[in-house]
């Protein structure tokens, strides 16, 4: 049993040594830490939806959607390029959505949906949507007179009534621009 025993660790060791030469990156930890270091000028920012590569990344403070989306690779072929402007500044800590043309319930996926442009419509073109009432329709045109045009569909969260429930159900739906 001690043989077997014995025989066990001979070969362990000689695996871990072979392993460390093999990869010279796997060494012993000598107490080193990495730290990352990012400058003020730069914040992180998320980006879902139809993009090739969603997910969070680092930009610098004055980074614009364009930005945002070379940084996640690019538009797949079925976004909806309404939904955004590349000229919209970011705002630090927000995840921002890029819609799809088509319903991904289509089982075909060529049903295009029918959206509502929130920087133009009014309150019956608007109510066309599912999740959006007549109250909520009334909150979008006022923030929309008081604040100017949606430059991203994020902003719809700072309208009065929209939640994110809210805005998740209907984000798919609005575009900013024809």
């Amino acid at each position: 049993m001690v043989k077997v025993f014995i025989g066990v660790i001979v070969v362990a060791f000689i695996v871990i040594v072979s392993f460390m030469i093999i990869d010279p990156a796997i060494q012993n930890d000598t107490g080193s830490q990495i730290t990352e270091v990012v400058s003020s000028d730069f914040l992180k920012f998320s980006i879902e939806g139809e993009v090739y590569k969603a997910g969070t990344y680092t930009l610098a403070d004055n980074a614009t959607m364009k930005d945002l989306i070379d940084a996640a690779g690019g538009l797949t072929a079925v976004a909806d390029e309404r939904c955004y402007f590349d000229t919209a500044s970011l705002k630090k800590g927000m995840t921002y959505y890029i819609g799809s043309l088509y319903d991904a319930n289509d089982i075909c996926n060529n049903k295009e949906i029918s959206k509502v442009n929130i920087n133009n419509d009014d309150v019956t073109t608007l109510t066309g949507v599912n999740g959006i009432t007549t109250a909520i329709a009334n909150s979008i045109i006022s923030w929309r007179n008081e604040n100017g045009t949606f430059q991203t569909i994020e902003d719809l969260l700072q309208v009065y009534g929209i939640g994110t429930a809210t805005y998740r159900k209907i984000r798919n739906s609005v575009i900013l621009h024809e």
